[in-house]
């Protein structure tokens, strides 16, 4: 019987409520190549296209909600008596309209607005396009809270210490294929922890899993959630 659960949730539990997947099978990134949106170097060459790209993504929020896959794990966090950590790779926030508070955005928030001068962080909902001076030190430095490719992913000193302590390692809409998220489970085994993947398909790390079950997160997750309840 588990305990402890690690959950890693990635871009198929939320496409379901119709956000695009952001890496599509063609290698771009919603229309755009990662080198153009997605990385320090592209927010210095061309910060009008990179802050366009996430207030069109940040705006697409208000037409979406969470589904039945991010209300099971809600539930699964307001109930379960161990340590519980959802560690997702997504960066909209229908794990929190959904109501889950035991909760790490590795990748960062679209929610959220970053100072590339003094590092404070806030919470961020209009547009962030031209040149916004930060309220806290004034500097004309603000960016989407995102972890661009090339910068350190969030957390992982409090992701590591879950892992470690974890019975239970289970992988929800992950490709698989995005360090150092697709290696956790890896080191989930190596403690001992029983490994579920729950995907739409096989991930590309499937064989390191105990267990895969294939089909839509939202059947899949509800169910999982409520025979693990029962």
């Amino acid at each position: 019987m588990a305990h402890n659960i690690v959950i890693l949730t990635g871009a198929g539990i939320s496409a379901e409520s119709g956000l695009a997947t952001f890496r599509g099978p063609d290698g771009l990134w919603e229309g755009h190549r990662v080198e153009d949106v997605c990385t320090p170097e592209a927010l210095a060459r061309d910060p009008a296209t990179v802050h366009r790209f996430y207030d069109a993504r940040r705006a697409n929020l208000a037409n979406v909600g969470p589904n039945a896959a991010h209300r099971a794990l809600a539930r699964l966090d307001a109930t379960w008596p161990g340590e519980l950590l959802i560690v997702t790779q997504n960066v909209d926030d229908l794990h929190e309209r959904a109501g889950a508070e035991r909760l790490i955005h590795i990748h960062g928030r679209l929610l959220g607005a970053l100072c590339a001068a003094c590092g404070e962080r806030r919470e961020w909902t209009g547009p962030m396009g031209g040149r916004l001076d930060c309220p806290s030190c004034s500097d004309p430095a603000l960016r989407p809270d995102i972890v661009f490719f090339g910068e350190m992913p969030y957390a992982m000193d409090a992701i590591d210490r879950a892992i470690a302590r974890c019975d239970l390692f289970v992988s929800i809409g992950t490709s698989g294929a995005v360090y150092p998220a697709a290696g956790f489970v890896r080191s989930a085994k190596y403690q001992g922890a029983r490994t579920l993947e729950l995907n739409l398909e096989p991930s590309e790390g499937s064989m390191f899993f105990d267990e895969t079950r294939t089909g839509p997160a939202s059947v899949l997750v509800p169910e999982w959630v409520e025979t693990l309840l029962a």
